[in-house]
This record gives structure tokens, C-alpha cells and sequence, in this order.
């Protein structure tokens, strides 16, 4: 569970400097000063972390470098569109990621990985098919709405799909454990 806090983690830092838009674009309406800084952030967290000589995970440089490539085109176009669609991009990365079997296997306990590895593997599946829709329905929601819509339904759809797969993974896989261990300690009994 802690792998999983670690990782939900990693992925909101990953996307600060959407959110640090999001926010300062929703308090002042500016797109220009919303964009520059999120640049600066973006920018800032990996010179935080190359001042502590700390390692740099590819998705942090894919993070920065779409940060400041579509604030670029967001500040030659003056359309915030470019840094909404965003997330789509890194939902596609994250999906294709999931698509190896067994990615999900880090984060279960290992009882799980003794009786449930076959259901892990499918909730791993399911994990990369939500990130594909997710990456589509924040397009069609990025490229059809206002900012305002597109962060109040995306901030939302996030958190409760995320919940949900989640939640649903974790009782089926407990469930089905309990299951096959009972199972297999039924014929000792007998």
C-alpha cells in the first residue's frame, strides 16, 4: 500500500506544474503569467533535485519538457488548450507503462502475488485501459470546454475513477485470495 501512496505521489509532482497552472490561472485569468509560472516551477523541481544531486526519473524530464513545450505554444498561441491537454500525454506514457504484465505486482503484499497473480495481472490491464480513456476524455474534455469545466470534471473524474479500479482490485483480489487459500487448505483437512 505504501508503494502505491509512493508512486501517487510521484505522479502529483510529476504534474504540479499543471496543477500550479490550473490554480493560478483560475485566481487571475491570466494565461501569460499562469504559464510562465508553471514553466518556472517545472523548471524548479528539477534543478531542486539536480542542486541535492538527486537522480532525475525519465517521466520528470518528460514532465519538464512538456511543461515547457506547451507553455511555449501556449504563450505564442495565447490558448491554454496546449497545457490541458497535457495530462493526456503522460496518461498515454503512464498506459503504455501498465501494459507490461506484472507492473502491478510492486505494490501487492506477497500473499496476494502467491494466490492472485493471474487477477493482478487482468487489474494491471484495466489499470492501462483506464489510463488510455482517461488521456482520450481529457482531449475531448480539453479541446471542447472551458478551463473552468475541463478542471472542475477532470479533478473529479480522476480522483473517482482512480478510487473505484482501485477499490474494486483490492476487494476482488482479497476476496479471490481468501478464496484459493481456503481452497487450498480444504483437501489437507479432509
Amino acid at each position: 500500500m505504501k508503494s502505491l501512496f509512493d508512486a501517487g505521489k510521484l505522479l502529483l509532482l510529476d504534474m504540479a506544474s499543471t496543477f500550479f497552472f490550473l490554480v493560478v490561472y483560475l485566481l487571475t485569468g491570466n494565461i501569460t503569467l499562469s504559464v510562465l509560472l508553471a514553466m518556472a516551477l517545472g523548471a524548479a523541481q528539477i534543478g531542486w533535485q539536480i542542486a541535492r544531486r538527486q537522480p532525475i526519473d525519465t517521466m520528470q524530464w518528460m514532465s519538464l519538457f512538456l511543461v515547457l513545450g506547451a507553455g511555449t505554444v501556449t504563450l505564442i498561441t495565447d490558448d491554454p488548450r496546449f497545457v490541458m491537454v497535457k495530462p493526456s500525454v503522460i496518461y498515454v506514457i503512464v498506459g503504455i507503462v501498465m501494459l507490461k504484465p506484472g507492473w502491478i505486482n510492486r505494490y501487492l503484499p506477497p500473499v496476494a502475488k502467491e494466490f492472485v497473480p493471474d487477477i493482478a495481472i487482468i487489474f494491471g490491464y484495466l489499470w492501462a485501459g483506464l489510463m488510455f480513456f482517461s488521456a482520450a476524455l481529457n482531449l475531448v474534455v480539453a479541446l471542447n470546454f472551458s478551463v473552468v469545466t475541463w478542471s472542475a470534471s477532470m479533478s473529479i473524474y480522476a480522483i473517482v475513477s482512480k478510487a473505484v479500479l482501485f477499490l474494486t482490485g483490492y476487494v476482488t483480489m482479497r476476496t479471490m485470495t481468501i478464496r484459493r487459500r481456503h481452497a487450498r487448505m480444504l483437501p489437507a483437512v479432509s
